[in-house]
């Protein structure tokens, strides 16, 4: 992001973005239960900007680990009954409330939700030193959040034995459960560099 502040906590459309996460799932089901999962080395500084913007949402807070995998493990700890958990990243502050509604339509039905968009764009596989088309009908992006039953989620993750895993569905499949893909929704980017902030406080401004 070409800045020394974690791109979770840059201001975007007057708040952290971050926090304009932490809203939408809020309108999305005003009674929703958060864990919030930060390197300690950021806990002063999530209390400092919940106190500067008066940000007195009720949530627990976990510590991050080493990698994705161990992070998300620490905040599945914190649960203490059965429910339904959306796994989501905080940089994804744009997730449309259908979208949730989506995810937990299918968690309930079915055990567990992966929001996905098709790709558009033509898409090419390299392979040694050749690249070669590849059928983009087949080909989906990934969104958050991921949504399961939290008995099922907590206990595939204490049974595997490795953590190189780039998401939470890769987590649940390992243990042989099917994943169910559900529609997200485009504007669901994951702010990831300048380009992106650009394009959510745009889409933030217009509250769609």
């Amino acid at each position: 992001m070409k800045t020394e502040i974690p791109k979770q906590f840059i201001e975007i459309a007057g708040l952290p973005v971050i926090m304009h996460t932490i809203l939408r799932f809020e309108r999305f089901d005003p009674e929703i239960r958060f864990i919030i999962v930060l390197p300690e080395n950021q806990f002063d500084l999530w209390a400092e900007l919940c106190k500067k913007h008066n940000f007195t949402k009720i949530f627990k807070q976990a510590k991050g680990g080493e990698t994705r995998f161990h992070s998300v493990k620490n905040g599945l700890k914190m649960i203490d009954e059965e429910g339904i958990v959306f796994i989501h990243d905080a940089v994804r502050p744009l997730v449309s409330v259908q979208t949730l509604q989506n995810c937990i339509d299918t968690t309930i039905r079915k055990g567990n939700a992966l929001p996905v968009i098709p790709v558009t764009d033509s898409v090419r596989i390299t392979e040694n030193d050749a690249s070669f088309p590849a059928d983009r009908s087949k080909i989906f992006l990934v969104q958050t959040p991921q949504t399961f039953h939290t008995s099922q989620i907590i206990s595939a993750y204490n049974q595997v034995n490795h953590s190189d895993f780039t998401d939470d569905a890769t987590v649940l499949e390992s243990t042989g459960v099917v994943i169910n893909l559900v529609e997200g929704n485009r504007e669901n980017i994951k702010i990831t560099n300048p380009a992106d902030l650009i394009i959510a406080e745009a889409f933030l401004k217009r509250q769609f």
